[in-house]
Parts: structure tokens; sequence; C-alpha cells
């Protein structure tokens, strides 16, 4: 058997900040799950709907993998990411690293891992992996699925080659702190300013938020969806299995509950601690406000589904109306730390 050793095995609540905090945690960097998701400027929205889709999809984060890009580059990481067709080169791009003590994040498609119930296809699933035997991998997912887990050399070879929307060419990848230490956003010798990382990864997610290039995207999105979703029974055969099961990836699949923005929300929290901001206290109240308005408009949406009563559908695009709005000024007003505030200043 061969594993890394002192590894820290938390898991998260999200699949690719849990791997990230598994990867820097091993190198000395230990940040709380909603400030790795902030700084990778996580949060996003999307409203998705095609021909060969069987029921419309509501996102809240960047497209999988940019959130690791945006931290590493915002923190000064050392990314190394490891792409190929073949199988036998995966492995021992994988193997090579672990072998050198160090963890590995893979990304690959969910729906082959042992471990995991809900046999539902996405290809935008991420993990850390920090140990094998001859027949099992050794892995670290979400509390949900399990925290530390394994699964079969032969599940994670086909969820590695998985093809699909999202999927990757056997994606893994590592992460070097190089001369960042765990004290980096708070004390040591010569600190960078909190500011430095904090306000360029609010403003770039707030710039993409409110000037989105499609109308599916940002505020915009939601406000789309708010006008769409009143029409949801009429756009399923299957209401009462579409609707709830919506509803449930909104708020259980791995999004921290209300579509991200309860990660967000914590995330601004934490930041409010660091830097004394009225822009940034004012995003927090009015993300702390859109969390609540997403669970309730989650239930809303279970509702109509097991019903079929559309009014509950009316009272969800109402709310979605409001959360264009909410998180539209919440976003201008975190935009506004970078004009009003800048490096050192106070709100």
């Amino acid at each position: 058997m061969t594993t890394v050793m002192d590894i820290d095995a938390r898991g998260g609540q999200h699949c690719e900040t849990t791997t990230l905090g598994v990867l820097l945690r091993h190198r000395g960097l230990d940040l709380s799950e909603p400030m790795l998701f902030g700084l990778g400027s996580g949060l996003s929205f999307i409203y998705w709907d095609g021909k060969n889709m069987g029921f419309p999809f509501l996102g809240g984060r960047v497209k999988p993998f940019e959130l690791t890009r945006n931290l590493a580059a915002g923190l000064g990481l050392e990314l190394r990411v490891h792409e190929t067709t073949s199988p036998r080169r995966a492995w021992e791009n994988v193997t090579a690293s672990i072998e050198a003590g160090h963890p590995v994040g893979l990304q690959l498609d969910s729906y082959h891992l042992d471990y995991f119930a809900s046999k539902v296809h996405f290809a935008g699933h991420v993990v850390a992996m920090y140990g094998h035997d001859d027949r099992n991998a050794y892995l670290v997912d979400t509390d949900q699925q399990g925290g530390a887990v394994s699964t079969s050399l032969t599940s994670l070879a086909q969820a590695r080659a998985a093809r699909g929307p999202m999927a990757a060419k056997h994606r893994s990848f590592t992460l070097t702190t190089s001369s960042l230490t765990a004290s980096t956003l708070t004390t040591s010798r010569n600190p960078p300013s909190p500011q430095t990382q904090i306000i360029p990864a609010i403003t770039a997610c707030a710039d993409a938020f409110l000037n989105p290039p499609i109308a599916n995207l940002g505020y915009r999105g939601i406000e789309k969806a708010g006008k769409l979703v009143r029409t949801w029974l009429q756009r399923t055969d299957a209401p009462q299995r579409d609707l709830p099961q919506t509803a449930l990836l909104m708020e259980k699949a791995g999004t921290g509950g209300a579509l991200f923005r309860n990660l967000y929300r914590d995330f601004l929290a934490e930041c409010a601690q660091i830097l004394d901001s009225s822009h940034l206290r004012t995003g927090h109240e009015l993300y702390t406000e859109a969390a609540t308005l997403w669970t309730e408009t989650a239930a809303l949406i279970t509702k109509a589904g097991e019903s079929g009563d559309a009014q509950y559908l009316l009272q969800a695009g109402t709310i979605l109306s409001d959360l264009s709005r909410i998180e539209r000024e919440a976003m201008q007003a975190l935009a506004g730390i970078r004009l009003r505030e800048g490096v050192g200043g106070a709100g």
C-alpha cells in the first residue's frame, strides 16, 4: 500500500474546495472552505437548458476547475495540471505525485465511484487522492459522500476516462505553495496585505456577475430563471420527479446550501473580520438575505412538483426576480471596494 503521510482528510461541503483544502493543508496553508471558495471567485449563476436536456439546470458557481485556476493565480500558487488520453500515462501522473509524498486532485465522473449512492453522471466532480493498493484508491470527498473514502481502481479508471459534458482528459493536478505559509493571510514577518488577495477576488467575481456576456448568466440569468420557472410544470412529463430533483441539486448537491450562496455569505463574513469595509458589510448583509431566499425558492419548487400546483412556481418566480435585484445590488456594493477603499482603506 502506498499512501501520503499526515493527510488531513477533512471533508467539506463542495467537492472542489474540499480537494483544494486537502492539497493546501498538506503544503502548510490552512484556509476555511468559504475562504477557498471566495478567493477562487467561485460564485456565479447559469440557467442552462437545451434540446438534449430533460429538464433545465440551475448552476450557482463558475465552471469546473475555473475556481482552482483562479485561486492558484490569486495566491501565487504553482498549479501543475496533467491531461492525457492514455489511461496508463494518467495513472503514472497520479502515482508519481503520491510516491513523492504529495496528494493529487482528480477531475472525474462521480457516476462510476463505488461509494456514490446517487448514480447520476457528473464529469465535473473533483476529489483528492492520497494513496492506493493493488485493488483500491484512497480518496477524500465531501462530508456528504463520506470524507475519507475508497473506490476500486477499476471504478476510478472508468470515472477518469468518462466523456461528455464537463469531462476532462484524465485531469490530475497538484498545488505548490512555495514561499506561502499558513500565516500568509494573517500574521508573518512580512505578510502580503490581505486586501491584495481578497479585494481582487471579490471584484473579479462581481465584475463577471454584473456584466454577463449572455442573458443566461449572472443577475440576468436569475431574472430569466424567474420568468421561465413559472412554466416548469409544462416543461416536463414527470414534474413529481424533475422539480424536487432540481431543488435537491440546489440545496444538497455539494452546494453548501442555497446554491452556493451560504458559502459566499460566510466568505464575506470572514473577510469582514479582516477588512474594515462598509461595502463588504453591505454585500454580506445582502447575501445573507439572498441565501435565505434561495432556500425558500428550492422549497417552493419541491412543493410545485409534489402537488402539481403552479401557484408555488409563481411564488418562486417572484422570489427569483427579487433575488436578481438583491444580488445585483450586493455585487455593485462589492465592486465598489476597489473604487472607494482600495488597499489599506476603511469603509
